[in-house]
């Protein structure tokens, strides 16, 4: 085992001492590399990292030079070995992390080992937060309620995680009902610079979340990555990867009046989308750096995954500091960032020009108003555009007599939408709401209308129509990390409510900030009640709608939605609106604003010009438009001054991780090893390790093998990993009926992670999965080869294990694309899938299928499954894979089918590091032998 903070053998003469104030450290100068001055900021943290951990063996003063000898024109090939400085985890993926860690200790102790040896080496904190479900809305008990709720669905989950918290060193969790993780992570978790057993290093961290790359605005490198490798750096493992090609963003200018951080990073994701930065690093530079406050930064780090770049930093600068003050570091500590940045070249030069692979630049004047959507987040709208484009999109929709009809299969993904169990009647509108016949019909010449009328709970009546706004959502880290807009929606509000409009009544509206400090700035303004008076209340502190947490509409919407097949429409503040994703009855999502998010709940459409129509009339009988109530930025930054204090971050985050008394009261297992409950449905030991040895067996080729799934491009780990809602006929709602569960305690497959049965029967269960094996139909289904019958795609698999057939999966291109969810690469090897052949892989699906043992194909450049004639019905087999028993890393391996077809397919196993993961049969086997040996 690899520990933390080791003696580095210190080629270079690099180990220094740093003194600030009366402390000093220990620290490796960056500055003692041949080629340290031409490099971007993100590789002077991967150098010093390097130079800390040389042993000789994973980091060698030869890897060393070859960073320091870094050329940006070449395609990357040089594999390096980065050891991050700790491990984030939200619950949805921490949940199978602990529980992994718990069965390895199990498996320790039975091979002879001491089990209480097997600990995160590192800092590993996990923050509850994708589990409140916002099922009450409109009300001020919503927050309560939910939270009980919350607690009632997850009882079993949070008191394993609060074992793990007394049971394993260095692992920490904060409870639920505190913030969203990376809002956490920033203001509290972040370090900037780590001090710890004397050295000072740059802060860098990997997480089980997409979104960890949102710490990259507090100048922090770090990305998502699957829990298996998460897993694996918890437990000494350095991540194996390749020096990447680094994009040099540069900014300059200022952002017009109007305005907001989501304009921006909108804007940015098109350009990013559009240029490709897959798999690399981009790097913000120049003299517009300054002109972006932190907050703003975070935003543009979080989306990074949108765009499709490992991370999107900013480096450390002034800004970086005022922050750390803001959110109540201590002194020391913004001293030592300040110190270490400049002592290590860290330290922002706004005319500097470091090597870069690729160069963009925006001008941050050009920025306008915008959205992005109906289905993806890389789709910018202008707000002046957002009618016209959402009129266009919606052809794709509805169709003859207002059948709905989905966008392409590859744009499909579900995230959760979990079993919602509210009272009846318990989400209620606004009492104020007006009682005369209101519309939200839109029937526009030349398209669809479907003009439904309903009538609510309160007596209130209106018609719905396409294009009716049924949810809006100030949610997710993306935007309520951000003092600017967060204060720019309240404002609004206000004023709208000052003119006398109010949302309306078929609007769900939520609130979900990501800390408690907003609601204390909300407070301090007395802002609270003008969001409260059109319906935004407190629902909790997560992600909620933006990971599909949204809950139920009202039901007698969701009841016209459906019979009537409307395409209504949710507008969010967060990061992803893929279809399905949301909620089961919104076909279109559009992410926006706060403040967006405040005016479309006020016109209850989708089809408005909101830059040159009116919202709605005021009070006094007077058209009112969106410029009418629009704060200035003059007023926003004024509020901020007088609202926002460091007092309130040192006071929500004093005693984080102790949780309230509801988190303290829950009754938690001790011992070394966790007291599985046979009964459970939530925890239990997964099979990763039955039948392990201490040596791998050896690696072999794959014969016989059928195609369990046949899929298109795009498919997202959403498609394959299950974490939306758990159907009464699927096989894991079947599971859980014959466990006992009634079906209003089902939950969803995010909050059942710790459990593979669910989980297994699960994976490939996306109710828009398109399996082209079964045309026509979608869901989790595909046929049995052996029988020739159609059945479900976990059934199949049991059949095909029972008769000893391994199995493929053959995919289109930027298959695993989405979310970092290492389930969807648990449950595919847990299915009896060996291989998957596909066009093309996002990052981190394809290293955690091979964390898994599963192995990755590509077919050869210019070819895909239609042009080499595969129907998905052959048989397959797949030679050459043995080669990796010598060592060797083969270039392709020969697949064939009975059919006659054969091609050399690419391995996709890119290091020598993911190779010794694949001969184990899997990373977790890898690191438990190497515990073992140690």
């Amino acid at each position: 085992m690899k520990e933390y903070d080791v003696a580095s053998l210190d080629t270079f003469g690099a180990k220094s001492q740093l003194r600030v104030a009366d402390a000093s450290y220990e620290i490796f100068k960056i500055n003692t590399v041949p080629g340290h001055e031409r490099l971007p900021y993100s590789l002077k943290i991967l150098l010093e990292n390097l130079l800390r951990t040389e042993d000789g063996a994973n980091i060698t003063a030869e890897h060393i030079r070859q960073l320091g000898d870094w050329d940006p024109t070449a395609e990357p090939s040089v594999e390096i070995q980065f050891t991050p400085a700790r491990v984030l985890m939200q619950d949805f993926t921490g949940v199978p992390c602990v529980v992994d860690l718990a069965t390895m200790r199990e498996a320790v102790r039975e091979l002879g080992g001491d089990p209480t040896k097997v600990n995160p080496l590192a800092p590993a904190e996990l923050v509850i937060d994708h589990s409140v479900i916002a099922d009450l809305f409109g009300r001020q008990d919503a927050f309560v309620r939910n939270v009980e709720l919350e607690y009632g669905r997850n009882k079993e989950r949070y008191q394993f995680l609060r074992w793990g918290q007394n049971a394993f060193n260095e692992f920490k969790v904060v409870p639920p009902g505190t913030g969203i993780v990376h809002q956490v992570n920033i203001e509290y978790l972040a370090r900037t610079i780590m001090e710890r057993n004397g050295q000072a290093y740059p802060d860098t961290v990997v997480g089980t979340d997409s979104h960890t790359t949102m710490v990259n605005g507090l100048g922090v490198l770090g990305w998502g990555v699957g829990g298996i490798e998460a897993e694996a750096a918890m437990l000494g493992q350095p991540v194996s990867m390749l020096i990447p090609r680094v994009v040099g963003f540069k900014l300059h200018g200022e952002a017009p009046a109007g305005t907001t951080a989501t304009d921006l990073v909108l804007t940015i994701t098109e350009m990013l989308r559009k240029h490709g930065v897959v798999g690399k690093f981009v790097e913000f530079y120049g003299p517009g750096v300054s002109a972006v406050p932190l907050a703003n930064r975070a935003t543009i780090g979080n989306m990074s995954p949108e765009y499709g770049s490992t991370v999107a930093i900013f480096p450390i600068d002034e800004e970086t500091v005022r922050y750390l003050k803001l959110t109540g570091r201590s002194e020391q500590q913004v001293a030592l960032v300040e110190a270490y940045a400049k002592e290590q070249g860290l330290w922002h030069d706004p005319a500097a020009e470091p090597d870069y692979s690729e160069r963009l630049e925006l001008d941050l004047s050009t920025i306008e108003p915008s959205l992005a959507g109906p289905k993806r987040p890389q789709d910018r709208v202008p707000l002046g555009n957002a009618k016209t484009l959402f009129r266009g999109a919606l052809i794709d929709y509805v169709g003859d007599g207002g059948t709905g009809v989905h966008g392409p299969a590859d744009e499909a993904s579900e995230e959760s939408f979990p079993a919602s169990d509210p009272p009846a009647n318990d989400v209620n509108d606004p009492a104020d709401a007006p009682r005369e016949l209101v519309s939200a019909a839109t029937g526009a010449k030349g398209r669809a209308s479907n003009p439904v009328r309903v009538t609510g709970d309160d007596g209130v009546e209106y018609e719905l129509d396409h294009g009716a706004v049924v949810i809006a959502a100030i949610t997710s880290c993306t935007n309520t990390s951000n003092p600017q807009v967060m204060i720019g929606a309240a404002l609004l509000a206000r004023n709208a409510v000052d003119r006398g409009l109010s949302r309306k009544p078929w609007v769900k509206t939520t609130l979900a900030p990501g800390s408690k400090v907003v609601m204390d700035y909300y407070e301090r303004a007395g802002l609270t009640p003008y969001l409260e008076k059109l319906g935004f209340h407190l629902v909790g502190y997560g992600c909620t709608t933006c990971i599909g947490n949204s809950g139920p509409l009202p039901e007698e919407v969701s009841a016209a939605v459906n019979s009537h097949d409307l395409s209504v429409v949710s507008v969010l503040s967060g990061n992803r609106n893929f279809e399905g994703r949301i909620n089961p009855d919104v076909k279109m999502n559009y992410l926006a604003s706060p403040p967006l998010v405040v005016a479309y709940a006020l016109a209850g459409t989708m089809d408005i010009d909101l830059a040159n129509e009116p919202i709605d009339t005021g009070a006094d009988g007077q058209p009112v438009y969106l410029r009418d109530i629009w704060p200035s930025s003059a007023e926003i930054d004024d509020v901020i001054a007088n609202a926002l204090r460091s007092e309130m971050f040192t006071k929500d985050y004093a005693d984080v991780f102790a949780g309230d008394e509801q988190w303290r009261s829950l009754p938690t297992p001790e011992g070394d090893t966790f007291a599985w409950d046979g009964e459970s449905t939530y925890v239990r030991k997964p099979p990763y390790f039955e039948g392990m040895d201490r040596e791998p067996t050896a690696v072999q080729d794959i014969s016989g093998a059928r195609v369990l799934a046949k899929l298109g491009d795009s498919v997202t780990t959403d498609h394959i990993s299950p974490a939306g809602s758990i159907k009464a006929d699927s096989p894991a709602g079947k599971y859980l009926a014959d466990h006992g569960v009634p079906r209003h305690e089902f939950n969803s497959y995010g909050s059942r992670r710790g459990n593979h049965e669910v989980m297994i029967r699960g994976t490939f269960a996306n109710i828009r999965l398109r399996n082209q094996l079964v045309p026509g139909v979608e869901g989790g289904f595909t046929v049995n080869h052996l029988t020739g019958e159609q059945t479900s795609i976990y059934d199949a698999s049991v059949a095909y294990q029972d008769a000893g057939v391994p199995l493929v999966i053959l995919a289109g291109t930027e298959y695993g694309s989405g979310s970092s969810r290492d389930w969807a690469a648990k449950g595919t090897m847990l299915l009896g899938v060996r291989a998957v052949i596909a066009q093309s892989y996002e990052r981190i699906h394809r290293s955690n299928l091979i964390g898994m043992g599963v192995l990755p194909l590509q077919y050869p450049a210019g070819t895909d499954a239609a042009s080499l004639g595969l129907t998905g019905t052959e048989t397959f087999s797949i030679s050459g894979v043995t080669a990796l028993n010598e060592g060797q890393i083969p270039r392709t391996v020969c697949v064939t089918t009975d059919t006659g077809v054969e091609f050399d397919a690419v391995v996709r196993i890119d290091t020598p590091g993911e190779a010794d993961y694949y001969r184990h049969g899997g990373i977790l086997r890898y690191v438990l032998r190497k515990m073992l040996a140690a």
